[in-house]
Parts: C-alpha cells; sequence; structure tokens
C-alpha cells in the first residue's frame, strides 16, 4: 500500500522520532511505514488520521491487484 506519510512528516517539518512519540510507536515503525515495508493497524492509521487531520484515504492509498477477482 502506498502512502504519503513521510511527504506529510516533511510538511509538517518533524523528525521521524518526533511523529513516532506522538504517535506512541518506534521511529522504527515511523520508517518502515513510510518505506511501504509495513502497513499500518487501523486504530494506527486512525491516530496518523487525527495528528495530520487528513482523511485516511488521503494518506494511505489503497491500489486492488489487477490479478484479484
Amino acid at each position: 500500500m502506498e502512502n504519503k506519510l513521510e511527504e506529510l512528516r516533511k510538511k509538517k517539518g518533524i523528525t521521524q522520532e518526533e511523529l513516532a512519540s506522538a504517535l506512541e510507536v518506534s521511529r522504527q515503525t515511523i520508517g518502515s511505514l513510510e518505506n511501504g515495508r509495513y502497513n499500518p493497524s487501523i486504530i494506527l492509521a486512525f491516530k496518523i488520521s487525527r495528528y495530520f487531520g487528513v482523511p485516511i484515504e488521503e494518506i494511505f492509498i489503497y491500489k486492488e491487484d489487477e490479478n484479484e477477482e
């Protein structure tokens, strides 16, 4: 799943560490999210959405695999 987390974080002028602290997760979790190695739980997705004041759908972009039915 693609996401705009890094873009939003940089626009706000905060580090991965600062965002992690605000969301009560590790800096490694933020890095993994930004690099697409990890998809957030629904609770974490809501926390991120509320933190940035942006709908979840604008942060996390889900594209269905064209081969799936």
